[in-house]
């Protein structure tokens, strides 16, 4: 369950993300992986490398703006992070000792999502079951 509920927390971010219209989708999931580079500052484990981090997540979060690979790019590095957090015993949420176990299989779900270009998931539901679309002037 350690695995699995982060996972199925990932692929709820990606449901529910998928219902934000475009542009917006990506500019949103671009502040949401800036904010994620910020998420570990407060416990400062690892000293002025949070400070770091956190400079390298913003850059990466400023380029997501615009494109989906670096949103995935920042994803997996928050899952580096979370790695080492939970190694140094630092979690990302201190009343959850393993919260940076989970986030380092969340994070991955969401990076694939963002890496496939962030397209609606929503439409695959409404896409299950339905007939294939004919095409005009083939049989």
């Amino acid at each position: 369950m350690a695995v699995l509920a982060p996972i199925l927390i990932g692929l709820l971010y990606v449901v529910l993300s998928s219902l934000i219209p475009e542009p917006h989708r990506r500019k949103v999931n671009a502040v949401l992986v800036g904010g994620a580079g910020a998420a570990y500052l407060s416990g400062g484990a690892l000293g002025p490398w949070e400070l770091v981090f956190c400079a390298v997540m913003t850059y990466v979060a400023f380029r997501g703006l615009d494109s989906w690979t670096f949103i995935g790019v920042g994803w997996l590095l928050h899952t580096a992070w979370d790695v080492v957090h939970h190694l140094k015993g630092q979690p990302i949420l201190p009343f959850a000792h393993d919260s940076s176990f989970g986030c380092a299989f969340c994070d991955p779900v969401i990076a694939i999502w963002c890496f496939t270009g962030g397209r609606p998931v929503t439409g695959w539901f409404r896409r299950i079951g339905a007939p294939e679309p004919r095409v005009p002037g083939r049989t």
